[in-house]
Formats: structure tokens, C-alpha cells, sequence
């Protein structure tokens, strides 16, 4: 995958929100692209990416991706459904949706399977996430 090709779609004032990294903005929402996708290379990682839909402006997919979730090097299946809306050409918001509690259960396991569905897990997960992108932009600044 080419991290700045995807990003070459997001529009400068892109909003990004899934389960796992809450709301980004802007450059946020860019570089977490970035980051993913360095985290995997040279790893197994497979994206099938199908249903595309458009139509006044808005844009939705479903998509799948598989890899090894680097904390656990435990194996994720994720399924996802995406919904884009366009501005001048460009997505402005990508929001990506999929069960975080199966997600929790792959990823990490028993503690996953018992803490997936909480709020506690959620905003955890999402601090988590926020620190090692906040570190990815750190070293690459």
C-alpha cells in the first residue's frame, strides 16, 4: 500500500474517526495512514477493499484487512464498512466503523474478549493509539 497516495484523496481539512483512534484532524488523520502503513511493511498485510458506492457527494466501502496486530503479534481479521464525504474532489470525512469488541477478542486476546465492549477499553485503546501516532510525528518531523 502507498500511505501517500491515500492521502493524496483526503482533503486538507479531513475529519477521520473509527473505534480505534477516536477523531483525527487534518495532518493527524493523514499521518495516522502513514504510520499503519509503515508499521506493517514488510510484514503480511492484505487489504480487499469492494462495494464502492457514490452518489451526491457522500461515498461508501467495505473493506477488509488482515495483519498482526504489532503489541500481541496476534492475528486480526477486521472487517470494516467506510462512509466518505467529498468535497472539491477530495474525502473531507472518512469514517470507518467495525466491531471493536471482535476486534478486542483477536487482537488481544482473553482481556479483549471480557474489557471489548466497555467505554474503559474504548478510551484506552484510543489514548494508546493516540500516544504512538503522536510519537510517529515526532520522529518523523
Amino acid at each position: 500500500m502507498d500511505a501517500e497516495k491515500m492521502v493524496s484523496y483526503y482533503h486538507d481539512d479531513i475529519v477521520f474517526e473509527d473505534p480505534a483512534f477516536g477523531v483525527l484532524k487534518g495532518e493527524h488523520a493523514k499521518n495516522m495512514w502513514r504510520m499503519l502503513i509503515a508499521s506493517q511493511k514488510g510484514k503480511k498485510f492484505l487489504v480487499r477493499a469492494s462495494d464502492f458506492r457514490y452518489a451526491n457527494h457522500r461515498g461508501f466501502a467495505h473493506w477488509e484487512a488482515q495483519y498482526k496486530f504489532s503489541q500481541t503479534g496476534r492475528q486480526v481479521h477486521n472487517i470494516i464498512e467506510a462512509a466518505f464525504e467529498f468535497e472539491n474532489g477530495k474525502i473531507i470525512k472518512h469514517t470507518d466503523s467495525f466491531d471493536l469488541h471482535r476486534w478486542a477478542k483477536q487482537a488481544v486476546g482473553f482481556k479483549g474478549y471480557l474489557l471489548g465492549r466497555t467505554a474503559f477499553f474504548k478510551k484506552k485503546l484510543q489514548e494508546q493509539a493516540g500516544r504512538l501516532l503522536m510519537k510517529y510525528e515526532e520522529r518523523s518531523s
